[in-house]
């Protein structure tokens, strides 16, 4: 699967994606929208100051491509339009939810860690910890007919490495042998027992001591 999409198409897409899962009663989106949505402030990195026209030859760009389709409904002279990308009758490219946060964060806001990737999605899906987004990504980098993301080589002083997508061409990986599979946590209901166990130990003792103090 080669797609090869510039930045601007990648900030397009994402928008339409992030727009279908958090606001779907005002999706498909007008130029205006999408501008807007483009261009806004938060959870975007770079922020752009993109005008209708620029959003307008890269909606042409992504038709070619055949990533995005014009709709438009009855008794309305408004376009409006919906991505292609993934999980459609016209694309090859299927995703999970969290898949499709993952690469929909990626793109409007480029490489960025596990822990951040986590909390960056909480809108798009549900994440029950960091070791699960650390799966999900490590399977993502995996996939035979065509990996999604890649590893990036770990920044001097920082603790986690980056995750970038693979749809804008080659990336550079880190060293598969620097590499350490995510810790299979205890689950929440074994540390539970365990500190029940452990309170009970203690009640017990107290008990004992009490009855030898009357027994005395």
């Amino acid at each position: 699967m080669d797609m090869d999409l510039s930045l601007l198409q990648t900030r397009v897409i994402a928008c339409l994606i992030e727009k279908e899962v958090t606001t779907p009663d005002q999706y498909p989106l007008t130029l205006n929208s999408l501008t807007t949505a483009c261009n806004q402030k938060s959870n975007r990195e770079p922020v752009m100051s993109l005008s209708d026209t620029d959003v307008q030859d890269v909606i042409d760009e992504l038709n070619k491509k055949h990533m995005i389709r014009q709709e438009g409904s009855f008794g309305s002279r408004v376009p409006k339009f919906k991505h292609r990308f993934c999980n459609t009758e016209f694309s090859e490219l299927k995703l999970s939810a969290q898949e499709l946060a993952i690469i929909c964060t990626l793109f409007l806001r480029g490489p960025q860690t596990p822990g951040e990737l986590r909390s960056r999605t909480n809108r798009l899906c549900s994440f029950s910890d960091v070791h699960e987004t650390e799966a999900t990504l490590q399977k993502m980098s995996e996939r035979e007919e065509f990996p999604l993301v890649v590893r990036m080589p770990r920044e001097p002083g920082k603790r986690e490495s980056r995750y970038a997508h693979l749809f804008s061409g080659e990336v550079e990986a880190a060293d598969p042998s620097e590499y350490s599979p995510p810790a299979v946590r205890a689950s929440a209901s074994n540390d539970a027992i365990a500190a029940l166990e452990h309170r009970v130990s203690e009640l017990e003792k107290i008990i004992a001591d009490l009855q030898e103090k009357l027994g005395e």
